[in-house]
Formats: C-alpha cells, structure tokens, sequence
C-alpha cells in the first residue's frame, strides 16, 4: 500500500525528531560487528531525509551521538567518528542536489578535529539551502544542553543584564542550542525502546511519541509514513479538554 497517498497535506508537523536505536542489535543478527549496523544506518537516514522533503517536514533532527556514547569501546567510537567524517564528505553534494541545510547541535568542541573541520565545511556549503533542516545532535544530551543554558543566563545576571526575578522559559529557549527551530510535534525512536534517552528533554514538552520494533537500518520510508500517519490520528491538545479544542476551531 502506498502510505504517502494517504497522509494529511495540511497536517504535517513541521519538525520531527528520531532517536535511531537499533543498529549494534541489527548487526548482531546479521553475524556481523556493531560498526557494520552503523554503516547500515546511514542508508536509512538518506531514505527519511528524503521522505521529508517529499510531504513537506521542514526540520529533521537526528540523535547520532549521545555524551554518554564516548563511554562505548574506543574502538567503536573511533569507527563511529570516522563512519560521521566520512559520510558528510560524500553526502554533501546530495545535501545540496536535494536542497538539505545542515546544522549540528551538541557539546562539538568534544569532536575530533577532522570532524568539526568536515562538518563546518558542510554546514557553509549547504547553509543556503531551505527545503529540509537537518540537525544532527552530535555529542549531544539534554542535560548537558540546560547546563549550559543556565551557566548561560547566570552569567547574563552576573553581568547585571538580566534580573533574576524576570527570568522565565522564554530565556531557558533562547540559551538552548535549538533557539532557532520550533520544537518537535513528533518523536520517533526504533528498536523497540519506550524511552527517550536524555534528547530534548524540554522541546518534546508537547510532542507526540511514536515507538517502532523496527531497527533503524530497516526503517525506510514507508515506516516514517506509518509514523506520520500515526501523528495525524492524534488530537493535540496541549493542557485543553477536546471540548476547547473543538470550540475553538468553530469560532
């Protein structure tokens, strides 16, 4: 069945998220090391930012590495950085070819050299691009992303720029490193995993969850549809009774 046909134009969410769990487990089926699942992965993530592109999702951000990733066997993580170096060289003339921008999020200056180098060359080579926003969190965690907000607005107070009783969320928003997205209506995390691992803790306030059994190097296109399909099922309410939503809509 084709799925695209039936998703909702006028009812797609402008930024979707995806923790993308599964590849160590996938390898592990196929008899073959973590790192191959890893390399596996990156045909999906080309397959969803095209997908998104194709309905109109604007920003895709993906959790590629977590802080607590550096703890995994060097080995691995080595294959991983060398796997992201790689991977940005010979995807960016694709990025442009399918109008994606590139952005990063995440404690980057933990990154190897060679690749803060590769993915600043992308994100410049593709920064004037507007169809699809992909954000990777590299060295990423929530936690880590708040910590740095507040150390952010106690130094504007120190400062005498910011009084402490006139702080609010908005000034949390506008020290956390996606300031200049929207927040995700929709998360998705494969693999069979109901949690949500440290990854944007305060944007998916709001958004909706979807969990998926199928392990991210088998997650294609018709998979993101079935999620974007689930998505459009769902009433959004955001702290309102159905009875509010539903006369609001009236007036």
């Amino acid at each position: 069945m084709d799925l695209k046909s039936h998703i909702d134009p006028l009812n797609i969410p402008k930024h979707v998220a995806i923790i993308m769990d599964g590849n160590g487990r996938w390898a592990k089926k196929q008899g073959e090391d973590r790192i191959f699942g890893h390399y596996e992965g990156v045909n999906s993530v080309r397959e969803i930012v095209e997908a998104c592109g194709e309905i109109g999702v604007k920003f895709l951000t993906l959790y590629a590495f977590s802080t607590e990733n550096w703890n995994r066997p060097k080995e691995e993580v080595d294959a991983l950085m060398e796997l992201l170096v790689n991977t940005i060289a010979m995807e960016t003339p694709n990025l442009n070819k399918k109008g994606v921008k590139l952005k990063v999020i995440g404690d980057t200056d933990s990154l190897p050299a060679g690749c803060q180098n590769e993915l600043q060359e992308s994100i410049t080579a593709t920064k004037d691009n507007d169809r699809v926003t992909l954000i990777l969190a590299l060295s990423y965690s929530s936690k880590w992303e708040i910590t740095n907000a507040v150390k952010q607005i106690a130094r504007q107070v120190a400062e005498g720029k910011l009084d402490p009783k006139d702080i609010q969320s908005k000034h949390i928003e506008a020290n956390l490193c996606t300031c200049e997205w929207p927040d995700p209506e929709l998360m998705i995390r494969t693999s069979g995993e109901h949690r949500i691992s440290n990854f944007l803790l305060w944007q998916l306030a709001y958004a909706e969850f979807y969990f998926t059994d199928t392990l991210w190097p088998e997650f294609r296109k018709q998979d993101f549809f079935k999620a974007i399909l689930s998505y459009q099922k769902r009433e959004r309410r955001f702290g309102q009774t159905s009875e509010q939503l539903s006369t609001s809509s009236h007036s």
